[in-house]
């Protein structure tokens, strides 16, 4: 049992030091890139995969087209719409494909239908901006110019917000902070990559259009990313680039959305991670590495989750059993997960959720168990859109 019980331990304690390290490293001053400058803009194709957008597309279509110049272009792929997002599109003298195929649904296959139509006359860079998303002043230049002189895609800053959040979605808004900003810039701030957000990802043409798209996988970004790390173009964090969207107000669209994402992260950790390790070191990969270790942290609430169960089994253990050195472990582990989450919350959270709000994360915690149970009897397995009105 003591084995067991050990083994078991040391295996949530990875997850934890990494997490802990990234926090740490991201308390240094933000790491300035350092690269050749270039004169000329490079030639932007945004593409845009929209399925069913037409109540949001109008407004990401304003946004975007004032950063396009007489070079660039946008491409909508209208995927499986059902709406009148292709004529939106049209009306606005803006170029749109569509396309029907309810067998192959998901975001993977709307960004490979855009590619292959790009061939014919391919950009230099391929910026990916989801339909429901805003970008701040000079994205598009700031990406193009440095993935064309990294020669690797360039992921920007992509955070989520609530519009009059209460105190569930401050924690949310603050879980998603940690995990798209703070992390990230613990890795930028020593040279390592990032995983890939889902939007605000700029693509060389020649690693796109390389890319394994076509896939039905519910977190499709997390998946191309450790792909072009494997390649040898693992994503770069670029925070001075930002983009935006607001999770969804519907109750029942915000609880699709975090299955397919929690899900989705748990399924990647099961089936890449212990894979993608051995590859790395095989292959003397440390960016693969850095990305795999990264994606074994799983979603904090259910990091925090099993730290309590494990923690209550050793504690019962101890009192019918016989006292241990893993309980000591287990309070170690305790103490480095809430010190590490405080200094988070201490540098870049208070401007979200305040010091007592933050102290209800365990009422959060409880609430989000059933989505960890589905997990084993009803994992959620396809792409599913979110709704947002």
């Amino acid at each position: 049992m003591d084995i067991l019980l050990l083994t078991i331990t040391i295996i949530v304690a990875i997850p934890v030091f990494i997490f802990t390290i990234e926090i740490l490293l991201a308390l240094l001053p933000l790491r300035k890139i350092i690269h050749a400058e270039i004169d000329s803009r490079p030639s932007i194709t945004v593409l845009v995969p929209a399925h069913n957008e037409s109540g949001i597309i109008e407004n990401t279509l304003v946004n975007i087209s004032q950063q396009l110049t007489e070079n660039d272009r946008l491409l909508v792929v209208a995927d499986n719409c059902t709406d009148d997002t292709a004529n939106i599109v049209r009306n606005f003298g803006l170029e749109v494909i569509e396309r029907s195929d309810p067998n192959n649904r998901g975001k993977g296959y709307a960004l490979d239908y855009g590619v292959r139509h790009l061939e014919k006359a391919p950009p230099q860079v391929v910026i990916i901006i989801d339909a429901d998303c805003q970008i701040n002043d000079g994205v598009l230049e700031k990406l193009a110019k440095l993935t064309i002189v990294k020669n690797r895609p360039v992921q920007a800053l992509y955070l989520m917000s609530y519009n009059n959040p209460n105190i569930k979605q401050r924690i949310a808004e603050f879980a998603w902070l940690v995990k798209n900003y703070v992390r990230p810039r613990g890795l930028y701030n020593i040279g390592m990559p990032c995983q890939l957000m889902g939007t605000g990802m700029a693509f060389p043409w020649p690693v796109i259009a390389n890319a394994n798209l076509a896939t039905g996988n519910i977190v499709e970004d997390v998946k191309m990313g450790l792909d072009m790390a494997n390649s040898g173009h693992a994503p770069l964090f670029f925070p001075s680039a930002s983009v935006s969207s607001i999770f969804p107000e519907v109750a029942s669209a915000e609880q699709s959305q975090r299955k397919r994402w929690e899900h989705g992260h748990l399924g990647m950790i099961i089936s890449e991670v212990p894979k993608g390790i051995i590859r790395s070191i095989k292959s003397r990969n440390l960016n693969l590495l850095v990305l795999v270790l990264d994606l074994a942290v799983p979603p904090l609430a259910l990091l925090l989750f099993t730290l309590l169960v494990i923690f209550f089994v050793v504690m019962f253990y101890a009192v019918f059993d016989q006292f241990s050195l893993i309980i000591y472990f287990n309070i170690s582990l305790f103490i480095l997960f809430f010190t590490s989450t405080f200094i988070a919350w201490i540098a870049w959270g208070r401007k979200v959720i305040s010091f007592l709000q933050l102290l209800t994360v365990p009422l959060y915690v409880a609430k989000k168990i059933p989505l960890y149970i589905s997990f084993l009897f009803k994992k959620e397995k396809n792409w599913i859109r979110t709704d947002r009105d």
